[in-house]
């Protein structure tokens, strides 16, 4: 054996030091936790040490411990208070745990599988499958539903799904646990369950500031903004839930007007006089917003805008069209890929040849994204030289380009899918930065044919037809 030298020893030593001090870290951790438990009742917003453990054998307690639905509903009430008093990093502990170790029992579900692969006649089998279908439904399903014993239990579950929805693609077990509490959420939220409600300017002032913290489309930017959308001529619809009366689910804005708006900033103009409900015979759907991000996945939207034209049909009998003026958020992200891959292919020969011309680029793809990143909308001459492209364009994005045989634009995939057509591509519809960067300020009318609504349904649905009029299918040709 060879002697080890000074320098290994200290190594050495200092690794040994190391591994001793982490020890007693770890063990000083649990020992703080315990006695933070016995003394406090409370756990560690980070859930460090051994409160992962404690937390464990609560929801253990909660989910297996024998007892009555009082006493099982407490349980959940005080877990419910613990996740509330948790950091973001103890949530995602709570979500992991809760995932994983409440899980359904495999070993248990491949018995029973057995079971009914084995059974000898119908009545077995029917005894079974029911056995197999308690069985698949994890332990921590009877938790979720328990939180809805907690004040604003049902906006609880809604939130807490909104903190695991950014996270639930990191871990098979949180997909699962998505899985079961959009399950709930979706028998808690059906359609048949919501109101629909008219919010004006002498609902609430709690419910109005909900309006701005929640419009995602077009920002409220004031009260006299917020007023001008609900005065005279102007309409917002929600959907609400008898469990959360003061929190809307989703809602839609409605202007009324005898033409069809094609610019968003023209229609909410605040020095513009609104038309008197009488004289208008088109109702534009400006803005839909999803309130809750922890219902994403449980669609209701359609239904609203259904909702909504009934509602308007039946109060304003001169109402003859039924539109909306939509953004088309996915263009520049579709099309500035095409671009940042040089594809002169989506460009004609006319196109390219102005291209190259105006940017002295050799590749007109390359020259386009170009423009596209610089201020060309404050230059009339640009910004009339690229109309003609970026119209064609985005009236072939939304007519043909498609994911999983829809259109490739969300908002397109969902007001096609409602029944709708595309009516009319409007340039230059948002012009704000936003407008800008989405869609080269293009925004788009969706009509709401009465009479058409459930055959273009029917057709987008089951064969992906795309209805457009021939006002938007004229700029294919250009």
């Amino acid at each position: 054996m060879t002697k080890k030298t000074d320098q290994e020893k200290d190594k050495s030593f200092a690794a040994f030091s190391r591994r001793t001090m982490n020890e007693i870290l770890k063990t000083w951790q649990k020992i703080v936790s315990k006695t933070r438990m016995v003394v406090t009742g409370k756990l560690d917003p980070d859930l460090s040490g051994a409160d992962e453990e404690h937390l464990r054998k609560k929801i253990h307690e909660c989910v297996f411990a024998r007892g009555g639905d009082i006493s099982s509903r407490s349980r959940s009430v005080e877990l419910g208070g613990i996740y509330l008093g948790l950091s973001k990093e103890g949530r995602q502990k709570f979500m992991k745990i809760l995932a994983r170790d409440f899980d359904i029992d495999q070993q248990k579900v491949t018995a029973v599988t057995r079971e009914f692969q084995n059974a000898e006649d119908e009545e077995s089998r029917v005894k079974v499958e029911m056995e197999l279908s308690k069985t698949l439904i994890a332990p921590r399903v009877k938790l979720l539903k328990q939180f809805n014993a907690l004040p604003n239990g049902f906006k609880f579950l809604i939130d807490f799904r909104a903190e695991l929805l950014p996270i639930r693609k990191t871990n098979p077990f949180l997909k699962k646990l998505d899985i079961d509490l959009k399950g709930i959420l979706s028998s808690w939220f059906d359609i048949g369950l919501l109101d629909l409600k008219e919010i004006t300017w002498q609902s609430p002032a709690s419910l109005l500031e909900k309006l701005i913290e929640y419009e995602a489309v077009h920002e409220i930017r004031s009260w006299a903004d917020m007023k001008n959308r609900l005065e005279s001529g102007r309409h917002c619809f929600a959907f609400f839930h008898n469990k959360m009366p003061e929190e809307p689910l989703i809602f839609v804005e409605v202007a009324l007007d005898n033409e069809i708006s094609g610019n968003i900033r023209k229609l909410l103009d605040e020095e513009t006089a609104t038309i008197k409900p009488e004289e208008a015979d088109t109702a534009i759907f400006y803005s839909i917003s999803s309130a809750q991000r922890g219902l994403i996945g449980i669609n209701f939207g359609n239904f609203l805008i259904k909702r909504v034209i009934e509602e308007l049909s039946n109060k304003s009998k001169n109402l003859k069209h039924f539109v909306t003026l939509s953004p088309v958020p996915s263009f520049r992200k579709w099309l500035d890929q095409v671009l940042y891959n040089g594809d002169e292919s989506i460009l004609s020969p006319a196109e390219i040849k102005v291209l190259r011309y105006k940017t002295a680029d050799t590749n007109a793809a390359s020259g386009l994204l170009g423009l596209l990143n610089s201020t060309w909308s404050s230059d009339p001459e640009l910004a009339k030289l690229l109309k003609p492209i970026l119209m064609r364009l985005c009236a072939h994005f939304l007519i043909y380009e498609k994911k999983n045989e829809k259109a490739f634009d969300p908002v397109a995939n969902f007001h096609l899918g409602n029944g709708a057509r595309i009516e009319r591509i409007n340039w230059l519809g948002n012009s704000s930065a936003k407008g800008l960067k989405q869609a080269a300020g293009i925004m788009v009318n969706y009509y709401y044919e009465l009479s058409e609504i459930e055959k273009n349904h029917e057709l987008y649905i089951t064969e992906g037809q795309i209805n457009a009029s021939k006002s938007a299918r004229k700029w294919l040709k250009t």
